[in-house]
């Protein structure tokens, strides 16, 4: 394997044979550089989608309530749902699969909150604790609602970033008191949102949920539920117990879509999870069938590479040299030009990625469905290792070829 002069012998020949060498090579170096490419560019693509979904809870259901549309057990339609406190517990008590659940009101319209001379239009809302842990809420400043700002019905809000950054510029608002309808809140803190719509969501204030419903003139009103279900259990499961509950409480049918709205971000994650799959397949078979072109393009060429050496190959086995040490020369000028040329796709392509990050990065630009464009070690690794059996699978049928030449026969060869 580390004969030099196999090694000096190799280079030799590649040299005596620049343009169809290059040109050899440039089929490996291709397929590789595309695989790579098409892997970075689908983990872009997949990143993207995938931060549209945030920190949230992905196996999480919001649920709201709504009109009913068909008649039910004598009642007519058009009734208005509305769900209370009572229903919060009974959930709680009645939805074994349930692991957390945090309801959210809104204060009607959107107010404007006032600190001194500078105010701005915000929707309001009040929360449990738990929803800015399902939601994806993060605090940046301060801290977000806790249980004792519940309980004891606090007058404290959490401001967006966004919301913060007009209202109070660079001043620190931690401790302020801002004015909402008429009511002072001490801002406690201040959060931050990554994925869809993340400065739209930052342009929100949140107070406890309790004072809200207190302090707005909404006693014992719930407008939405947010519920995740606990780990191994699959969302839509829940989703049937918690649909076929609310129906017996406010007497509609359970297949009513109108009564109950419902949105299951896991059953649209599991939808995009199967689509990535899709294209990671596509996008493999793709690479591959390049490489193997690329492969089968030095395998031929090999094989001429042996027909114009047959008359040295039987010198070399008149002369003593062994069916091996004819095999390993083949197979070392094959595997030598695989693994150099895809190596060389390989760097150029995840050459290009990062270049293609840097660029995103560098400009601040934000694209709703690209990310950032990268290729993970494994498959690195993995690339390198079948560039390697390429190489050897494409020198093989020639090197067999070459050790089965008998002295004889080449040495009548023209």
């Amino acid at each position: 394997m580390f004969d030099l002069d196999k090694w000096q012998e190799i280079g030799a020949t590649m040299q005596k044979n620049k343009l169809r060498t290059f040109l050899t090579a440039f089929g490996v170096f291709w397929g590789i550089f595309m695989l790579v490419l098409l892997l970075g560019a689908g983990k872009g693509l997949e990143n993207g989608v995938y931060n549209r979904f945030g920190d949230g809870a992905k196996n999480s259901i919001f649920i709201w309530s709504g009109k009913t549309a068909v008649a039910h057990k004598g009642l007519k339609p058009g009734r208005e749902i509305k769900f209370t406190n009572e229903d919060l517990r009974a959930i709680e008590r009645e939805v074994a699969e349930l692991n957390m659940m945090a309801p959210r009101n809104r204060v009607f319209g959107e107010y404007t909150i006032n600190y001194k001379k500078q105010n701005g239009s915000y929707m309001v809302f009040g929360i449990s604790p738990e929803y800015q842990e399902m939601s994806g809420e993060r605090v940046y400043r301060g801290r977000l609602l806790n249980q004792y700002d519940e309980a004891e019905k606090r007058k404290v809000v959490v401001l967006g970033e966004m919301a913060s950054k007009v209202l109070f510029g660079e001043q620190d608002p931690i401790g302020e008191y801002v004015n909402i309808r008429g009511i002072h809140f001490k801002v406690v803190g201040t959060f931050k949102v990554s994925g869809n719509n993340s400065s739209r969501r930052e342009e929100r204030a949140y107070i406890p949920f309790s004072t809200l419903q207190g302090a707005f003139n909404q006693p014992n009103q719930v407008q939405l539920m947010l519920l995740t279900a606990k780990d191994g259990v699959p969302a839509a499961v829940m989703e049937e117990r918690l649909r076929d509950l609310l129906s017996q409480r406010h007497k509609f049918s359970g297949e009513d879509d109108m009564a109950l709205g419902v949105e299951n971000t896991e059953e649209e994650y599991l939808k995009v999870q199967g689509l990535f799959n899709g294209i990671k397949i596509f996008v493999w078979i793709v690479g591959i069938g390049t490489l193997i072109a690329g492969i089968v393009g030095v395998s031929n060429i090999m094989l001429i590479i042996v027909k114009e050496r047959t008359r040295e190959i039987g010198v070399r086995k008149a002369l003593g040299a062994t069916p091996f040490s004819i095999v390993s020369l083949i197979l070392q000028e094959s595997v030598v030009i695989t693994a150099f040329s895809g190596y060389m796709g390989l760097l150029a392509g995840t050459g290009l990625l990062a270049l293609m990050e840097y660029m995103l990065v560098s400009s601040g630009a934000e694209m709703a469905f690209f990310g950032s464009p990268e290729v993970d070690f494994g498959v690195a690794l993995a690339a390198t290792v079948l560039l390697v059996l390429s190489g050897a699978i494409a020198g093989l049928v020639p090197a067999l070829k070459a050790a089965n030449i008998k002295p004889i026969e080449a040495l009548r060869a023209d």
